[in-house]
């Protein structure tokens, strides 16, 4: 690895900072999925009393109306909402796509710890809008400087990658991912739990936007505390210190093993054909079995925990070529499997598949990138890395519940499963264990 490993005792302290602060930033990220529908649904009331309304809400609906008759086959009005959560949920990918490269270039010409503490105040303002959100107007607002401002993972990541030397990487990567699988399977739960308090009439939410905004203030807090600048500052490149850090990284041998552009390439269409999946559930379980919301939600905290699970006992054991492998594999048998099963067993057969996916693809193509990079450029590098993911994120499930309602549940996750056969082309014929001399 470039440069001196931090001693074992600091690298612990800083992990342990790393973890608990992702993970409260998580719980907080998390407890507005479950909220969506019920929250665009008041919304939406709240302007349906006028009725000439031209609201930004009010064109946002018309446009997604006009695409679901544009469908042969008919679209039920239950799934309104959930396609107005779709488009936000898109647009603060997109945002994080534009947003991930600028955070990561900052945080290596001055410091990770600057980067993330700004990166924070932008969430605070993000979390503080919904909390004062009354109209659909304020809310999009909260959605627009969160997808801004967030770069907590990709910091993290950074930081993790910082720390850890070659063979340290794999599994410090694998806690990172655990943050993420813990945090999805309670914090929905736990904001479903606080939306039901009710403190402010003219925002029903305004609870879970509270307790929300609370620990994000006391993530900061703990960060200000206790994160100390994990980029030696004899490599950070301000005006300084150009020559300083021309010097520290040649005297350093990185022999590219994989290319940026290959595993950035990798990871967006694993991402595209993934997150399209992964949006498309809850009408596939709707479709089928009838599920109700808390029957889907038990299902996704299952896969939650099973990959939580995974990801401390498994995937931080696995090289990280190893991970993405049999993730990817996971993934394409739970595709064509969703597409012809017709029971419950074969739905919980496919969710678990699915838990080793979540468990493993990412966290691995994370670590191969961390491995692409040198201390300085590693925060740009992943930021990069991570905008192809959340591009991914911000098209697939426009294209996929598309085509599944065009051209059904078979054909969709037939056509789905033959796109990661193809993301496995990438990943068994392209990548390659890393080599650093």
């Amino acid at each position: 690895m470039a440069g001196s490993p931090v001693s074992p005792v600091q690298r612990s302290k800083i992990l342990k900072v790393i973890f608990i602060s992702l993970l409260l930033d998580l719980i907080s990220f998390t407890f507005i999925l479950p909220l969506f529908p019920r929250l665009l649904e008041f919304y939406r009331n709240l302007e349906a009393a006028d009725v000439s309304s031209n609201s930004v809400l009010h064109r946002i609906l018309l446009g997604l109306n006009a695409y679901k008759q544009s469908f042969s086959r008919p679209i039920s009005d239950r799934y309104d909402i959930v396609l107005l959560g779709g488009a936000l949920g898109s647009l603060f990918s997109l945002l994080q796509a534009i947003a991930s490269p600028f955070i990561g270039s900052l945080s290596d010409k001055y410091g990770r710890r600057t980067a993330l503490l700004w990166s924070m105040a932008g969430n605070i303002a993000s979390v503080a809008l919904w909390v004062a959100a009354t109209d659909f107007r304020t809310f999009l607002a909260s959605r627009v400087v969160g997808g801004l401002s967030e770069g907590n993972v990709q910091l993290a990541t950074a930081m993790a990658a910082d720390i850890s030397d070659k063979e340290q990487r794999g599994s410090t990567m694998a806690l990172v991912g655990a943050c993420f699988s813990i945090a999805f399977t309670f914090g929905p739960a736990l904001g479903a739990a606080l939306a039901n308090v009710e403190t402010v009439v003219a925002n029903p939410f305004a609870t879970a936007a509270g307790f929300s905004l609370l620990l994000i203030v006391i993530e900061t807090l703990y960060l200000y505390q206790y994160l100390p600048e994990t980029l030696p500052s004899s490599r950070k490149r301000d005006s300084s210190n150009v020559s300083t850090t021309k010097t520290a990284a040649s005297s350093v041998s990185y022999s590219r093993t994989n290319s940026h552009r290959l595993l950035n390439a990798t990871h967006f269409f694993f991402i595209l054909f993934f997150s399209g999946m992964e949006f498309s559930f809850p009408f596939m379980t709707y479709d089928l079995f009838a599920f109700t919301s808390s029957q889907t939600g038990r299902l996704l905290g299952f896969m939650g925990l099973l990959a939580a699970i995974l990801q401390g006992a498994v995937t931080r054991r696995l090289p990280p070529i190893r991970a993405i492998q049999v993730g990817v594999i996971s993934c394409t048998a739970s595709f064509f499997l969703l597409g012809r099963m017709t029971t419950e067993a074969g739905l919980w057969t496919a969710a678990s598949l699915l838990a080793i996916t979540t468990a493993t693809v990412v966290t691995g193509l994370n670590t191969l990138s961390s491995f692409e990079a040198t201390e300085t450029e590693r925060g740009g590098k992943l930021g990069n890395h991570r905008s192809w993911g959340q591009v991914g994120r911000a098209l697939g499930p426009l294209l996929f519940c598309s085509l599944y309602w065009w051209a059904g549940r078979d054909v969709a996750y037939a056509i789905g499963g033959a796109g990661m056969l193809g993301v496995g082309a990438l990943v068994f014929g392209g990548l390659k264990a890393p080599r650093i001399n």
